[in-house]
């Protein structure tokens, strides 16, 4: 029996499909990461498998259970740390833990303890007494984490953990996945990070409008492009009127042009890039700088929808 598993998952917002009929099971612990833009259904799939959200359709099964809105002996498994920092900027770290310790039913000695141990996962034991508003936005999201860990969950669903926080904060939560998941925790980890998601994940599901548009393992994934290179092409202005004539050469498989940057997915790409490169300059586009990967997930990304991870 999987851990978790998704069936058909749908959630609609009036005339908008937000989640359209994804499926995806997730195994004991590992780390799944739920890759894919900003708008791209992470978020609402996220809270359905809260029961902060009733999906419109499909099920949702954790250790053999359905999820529903008041599944609450279910909930007690789960910990989430959402994308929103959930905080009392007027109280201290301390003080905001020992509150929603006591939403998780602990008290006396227990809470205390739960709370010393949070606060250590952190590594804010010395600005406990301190209030939330004092704090830097990376430390506020680490304090968030802890207050997700309080109740020991079996499950950490992470949404958008490390958005707009400082390269340290960063990194300490990097590392606190990997120390929960190494003591047994399976972690549900969505972003739009490319790279946090390769760093942390055994298996990832690719997302975008709503739908799941690939799922594996990072090596499985990236035998999806074969071994195609993504050039990066920093521009000067819109190379949109040489993208068909790029498209053209062989071996292109996708070419997009977003916010300065025309992204080429092509076989051999060092021996094609010489022609690329003669194309933008024929239609007059200012060439600033180069980079040239091997697959990767954005790589994917950027083949199964013909569009960069962050357009």
């Amino acid at each position: 029996m999987d851990f978790l598993e998704l069936w058909d998952l749908r959630k609609e917002f009036g005339n908008t499909v937000a989640v359209d009929g994804i499926s995806f099971s997730v195994q004991q612990g590992e780390v799944f990461g739920l890759l894919g833009p900003n708008g791209a259904g992470k978020s609402t799939t996220i809270s359905m498998l809260c029961g902060l959200l009733t999906p419109t359709a499909g099920k949702i099964y954790l250790k053999g259970k359905e999820v529903t809105r008041t599944s609450q002996e279910i909930k007690k498994v789960l910990g989430l740390v959402p994308q929103d920092v959930a905080l009392y900027p007027s109280l201290t770290a301390r003080e905001n833990l020992t509150f929603w310790g006591k939403m998780y039913g602990l008290s006396g000695s227990l809470l205390a303890e739960r709370v010393d141990e949070a606060l250590e996962y952190c590594g804010l034991s010395d600005r406990a007494k301190d209030r939330i508003e004092t704090y830097s936005g990376g430390m506020k999201r680490r304090i968030n984490i802890g207050a997700a860990l309080l109740h020991k969950p079996e499950l950490l669903i992470m949404d958008e953990p490390t958005v707009g926080i400082d390269p340290q904060s960063r990194t300490h939560i990097l590392d606190t996945v990997l120390r929960l998941n190494a003591e047994g925790v399976t972690v549900i980890y969505t972003s739009h990070y490319m790279e946090e998601v390769e760093h942390l994940c055994s298996r990832v599901a690719i997302m975008d409008r709503g739908k799941v548009l690939a799922l594996g393992t990072k090596d499985e994934l990236a035998k999806m492009v074969g071994d195609a290179d993504k050039i990066e092409i920093v521009v000067g202005e819109s190379a949109i009127p040489a993208l068909k004539e790029i498209e053209a050469i062989p071996e292109v498989q996708s070419v997009s042009d977003g916010s300065g940057v025309v992204t080429v997915l092509v076989k051999q790409g060092h021996e094609r890039l010489p022609q690329i490169l003669e194309v933008l300059l024929r239609a007059g586009v200012k060439v600033r700088s180069v980079n040239i990967t091997e697959p990767n997930l954005e790589s994917v990304f950027l083949s199964l929808t013909g569009r960069a991870l962050r357009d």
